[in-house]
C-alpha cells in the first residue's frame, strides 16, 4: 500500500506536468518486455521504447551541445558536477551512477551490483561532497546512495521512512547532507561524518498537515526556506533558524525544546500553486519556481513581499498542439538555482528551454533544447516537436550541464557564447490607468550579425486585463544597425489595480532574449 499512495502522489506531482502520466509509467513499468535487447530498454515493451528511451541522436545549436550515453535507455536524471569539472549523473533506469570527462568528451559507467533486475527510481537529488564522494537520492527503495571515486563503489543507505516517504532532492551543506521528504513531509539532516550502519539523523516536519515538502536552499545566514504546499490548494514558503535552535539546544533537552519556535511561516501568494524549486540569493532574496504555470517568484524577507514573473510563451515546437485542443500552453518552471554572478537559473520543462534571469539588468535570457521526443506533446504529423525532459541541471562556472530523461542525452549550455542582439526598452517602470493606454519605444541591438527575429511578449496580468501591440511581429537586423519598434501597451476596461511585470523581447531558433517592464495599473 505505501508504494502505491507514493505512486498517486508522484502522478499528481509529476504527471500533470507532462501528457502521459506517471499513472501510465507505473502499468508500463510491470508490463514484460516483447522484444531483448539485453539492454534496459528491456524494461519497457517496444511499442513504449520510443518515449522513454529516445528518438534520435544528439544535437547541437549555437549554444548547447549534446551528448548521447553509450547505453541505451538510461533515463539520466540528477547531475551535478566535482571541483575537476567531471560531470556525475545519476541513471534512473539502471541505479547506475556515470560520469562524463568533457575534456575527452566520454562515459564511463559504475555498475550498481545490488540493484533489482528491472527495477526503475526517479532520482532527484545528487551532490558532490568535500570528500570525495557522491550523493543521490532514490524514491523507489527509500534510499541514499554513497558513490567514492576513489574506490569506484556504491553503497546504499535506507532513508528514516515513516509511513510514505519519498526522499527527493539532496545538496552537501557543510558537514551535512540535507534531503527533502516529498510525501513524507519532512526535512532530514544527516551528519556526513556519521553515515556507518546506525545512521544518525535529524527530521524538520512540517508545519502544514497533509501537504507536501518540497525543495530547499540554505541562505547567507545559515536559514533553511523550503515549501509546503498542497496540490492547487496553495502552501506556505517556510524559514528555519537552525543556528538559532543548535545554539539552544546546547543548554535544552532535545525532547523540551520547541522546535515549531525556531519555524517562520508565509503564505504563499495567489497564482503559486506548485512550488517545487526553491533558491537562495546573497543578498537574501528567496527564489520559487511554479511548476503548474509558466510563473517564477522572488520573496523578499525585509518586507515579506512576494513579486511575479513571466516567461515567454513556449514555442509550438514544444507543444505541437495537433489535435488543437491546448488553448493556453504553459512553460512549467521546475528546480531553480542562483549562480556565482546572482543569476537565477531554472528549467522550463514544458517548454524545452532552460531560463537566465539576470535582476541586475531585469533580463531573461531562455536557451532551447535541440533535442525534442514527439512522444512527450501533440505532436501527430509534426515535423521537429516534443519535449527531452530537461529535468537536472548543475552549474559549472559559465556552463549549465543538464539531462534528458526521455532522450538519454546529457547537454551543456555554454552562457559565455555572446549573444545574437539585445534588448532595451525605452521605459521599466509604467503607471497606467484602467482602459488607458501608451506607447513605448523598444531598441533591438544586432552583435554583428544579420539575422530575422519574431517580436514576444507575456504579462503576469489574468483574464487579459493587459495587452502588448508591436508595430511589427517580425524583425529584420542588420549586422550593425540597432532597429527601433513601437508597442502599444493597454490596460483594459476591467483590470485589476495592482503591478505586473510585462516581459518584451525576440526570439530566434536558439534563443528568446527579453525585458521586463513593471506596469502599475490603477483606476
Amino acid at each position: 500500500m505505501k508504494k502505491q499512495t507514493k505512486g498517486i502522489i508522484v502522478a499528481v506531482f509529476f504527471g500533470v506536468i507532462m501528457l502521459t502520466s506517471l499513472a501510465a509509467g507505473a502499468l508500463i513499468y510491470q508490463s514484460p518486455p516483447q522484444t531483448s535487447t539485453g539492454t534496459p530498454a528491456d524494461n519497457f515493451p517496444d511499442v513504449q521504447r520510443a518515449q522513454f528511451c529516445g528518438t534520435g541522436s544528439a544535437k547541437s545549436n549555437t549554444f548547447v551541445k549534446e551528448y548521447k550515453i553509450p547505453t541505451e535507455c538510461t533515463q539520466p536524471l540528477a547531475i551535478t558536477t566535482d571541483p575537476q569539472g567531471n560531470v556525475w549523473f545519476a541513471e534512473a533506469n539502471t541505479g547506475r551512477i556515470a560520469m562524463f570527462d568533457p575534456a575527452t568528451e566520454t562515459f564511463t559507467e559504475y555498475e550498481n551490483p545490488t540493484w533489482p533486475e528491472g527495477a526503475r527510481s526517479m532520482m532527484w537529488g545528487m551532490d558532490y561532497s568535500p570528500d570525495g564522494t557522491i550523493w543521490f537520492t532514490d524514491e523507489a527503495h527509500d534510499s541514499i546512495w554513497k558513490f567514492s571515486i576513489q574506490d569506484k563503489k556504491l553503497i546504499r543507505l535506507n532513508y528514516p521512512s515513516e509511513g510514505d516517504s519519498l526522499p527527493q532532492r539532496l545538496e552537501v551543506v557543510g558537514s551535512q547532507i540535507i534531503i527533502n521528504d516529498f510525501t513524507g513531509n519532512k526535512i532530514t539532516f544527516f551528519d556526513v561524518a556519521q553515515f556507518d550502519e546506525e545512521i544518525k539523523y535529524f527530521s524538520l516536519p512540517s508545519p502544514v498537515e497533509n501537504s507536501v515538502t518540497s525543495d530547499f536552499a540554505v541562505d547567507s545566514n545559515g536559514n533553511l526556506w523550503y515549501t509546503n504546499w498542497i496540490f492547487l490548494q496553495g502552501g506556505v514558503l517556510v524559514k528555519y533558524d537552525q543556528r538559532g535552535y543548535s545554539a539552544s539546544l546546547k543548554n535544552s533537552d532535545e525532547n523540551s525544546l520547541p522546535l515549531f519556535e525556531f519555524l517562520e511561516v508565509f503564505e504563499l501568494p495567489p497564482g503559486l500553486s506548485t512550488p517545487n524549486g526553491v533558491a537562495a540569493s546573497s543578498n537574501g532574496k528567496i527564489w520559487l519556481a511554479d511548476t503548474s504555470s509558466s510563473f517564477f517568484f522572488s520573496f523578499e524577507p525585509e518586507n515579506e513581499s512576494f513579486t511575479q514573473y513571466i516567461t515567454s510563451l513556449p514555442t509550438v515546437s514544444t507543444y505541437g498542439n495537433s489535435s488543437g485542443l491546448i488553448k493556453t500552453p504553459v512553460t512549467r518552471p521546475y528546480w531553480i538555482e542562483v549562480d556565482k554572478n546572482e543569476r537565477v537559473v531554472f528549467n522550463e520543462q514544458t517548454a524545452n528551454r532552460i531560463g537566465i534571469f539576470d535582476p541586475s539588468t531585469n533580463s531573461l535570457i531562455e536557451y532551447q533544447i535541440p533535442s525534442k521526443n514527439p512522444n512527450w506533446a501533440d505532436c501527430e504529423q509534426i515535423d521537429d516537436c516534443g519535449l527531452a525532459q530537461v529535468f537536472g541541471f548543475t552549474i559549472h562556472d559559465e556552463k549549465i550541464w543538464f539531462t534528458e530523461w526521455v532522450e538519454n542525452n546529457i547537454g551543456v549550455l555554454d552562457t559565455s557564447i555572446p549573444l545574437p542582439f539585445e534588448v532595451d526598452i525605452e521605459a521599466e517602470d509604467i503607471v497606467l490607468k484602467k482602459g488607458a493606454q501608451t506607447q513605448i519605444n523598444v531598441n533591438f541591438v544586432p552583435n554583428s550579425i544579420s539575422q530575422t527575429i519574431s517580436f514576444v511578449s507575456a504579462s503576469t496580468a489574468a483574464f487579459d486585463d493587459l495587452s502588448v501591440k508591436p508595430s511589427v511581429e517580425t524583425i529584420q537586423l542588420n549586422s550593425n544597425e540597432p532597429i527601433s519598434i513601437t508597442i502599444q501597451v493597454s490596460a483594459s476596461e476591467n483590470a485589476l489595480p495592482g503591478i505586473y511585470k510585462v516581459l518584451i523581447g525576440g526570439q530566434t531558433d536558439d534563443v528568446t532574449i527579453s525585458k521586463y517592464l513593471t506596469l502599475q495599473v490603477v483606476s
